[in-house]
């Protein structure tokens, strides 16, 4: 038991301790972190980066890019992933099993593998340097992992209620809307906090495709705060806080349905 707690507590520090740093240098200057990067500011907080980054125009602009990426990335990906999850579902033959086993497939192709066909793809569909061109990466990139999980959560659901439904004279998209969606809320919550922090977080795609400034995402945008042969850490812990607290707040609000949606069909029974 001793053991068990020191070893929770070994790995809380390694959690804590960088997060304590990144938060100290986002509140120093350039000359202080470099004087005492593990120190205290001198003469107290100062929380001058933040009212710099806020006052950056740009960098506003990129916060609004990927905040359109990112809404409408998750958005699309968990209709279509949700629908093409319930038509598998429905589907009680091979013809399921092999669509389910093509998204699959797709979760073992690193996205590494297809950076030159990719982008040569989306150049000739005139693609870069558009964020629809991202919109449409990122929910090709994420419709396999999202339809794994959702077909894995309404296999769960009572075959019962859709029988009943059926009864009742319901069609397939009325039992799609009115029964299958209400139940997976838990693991559509789950999903979309996971698909969430992929495309906010994406840097890959953006550096990729995006060369305009206008179009930038904000991972991209925190590039710029590191030189050839320097970095502006404060800048950029700064930077990286700000692009946090979305991911922070998104989780506080669904947590419990993230809870909810990772156990769920866990017990059966």
């Amino acid at each position: 038991m001793l053991f068990r707690k020191f070893s929770l507590l070994i790995y809380a520090l390694l959690i804590l301790i960088p997060l304590v740093v990144v938060l100290l240098t986002s509140v120093k200057t350039l000359q202080e972190t470099f004087r005492d990067p593990l120190g205290l500011p001198d003469g107290g907080f100062k929380f001058d980066n933040y009212v710099a980054i806020f006052q950056e125009q740009t960098m506003a602009g990129y916060f609004l890019n990927s905040t359109i990426v990112t809404l409408f990335s998750v958005s699309l990906t968990l209709l279509l992933a949700a629908m093409v999850a319930f038509g598998i579902t429905r589907m009680n033959n091979w013809v399921g099993n092999v669509l389910f086993g093509v998204f699959t497939l797709g979760m073992m192709v690193p996205a590494q593998v297809i950076m030159v066909p990719l982008y040569s793809l989306m150049l000739d569909l005139g693609l870069t340097n558009s964020l629809l061109g991202l919109i449409l990466v990122n929910i090709s990139s994420t419709l396999p992992i999202a339809v794994f999980i959702l077909t894995g959560f309404m296999k769960t659901l009572p075959k019962e209620l859709f029988e009943a439904s059926t009864i009742d004279g319901a069609g397939n998209w009325k039992m799609f809307t009115k029964v299958a969606i209400p139940l997976s809320l838990p693991s559509l919550s789950a999903t979309a906090i996971f698909l969430f922090v992929m495309h906010w977080n994406d840097l890959l795609y953006p550096l990729l495709f995006i060369t305009d400034n206008a179009y930038k995402t904000l991972p991209l945008a925190l590039l710029e705060f590191q030189g050839q042969y320097s970095t502006n850490y404060p800048m950029l812990f700064t930077g990286v806080i700000i692009a946090s607290a979305p991911m922070v707040i998104a989780y506080v609000f669904l947590q419990r349905y993230f809870v909810a949606g990772i156990t769920a069909g866990a017990v059966k029974g």
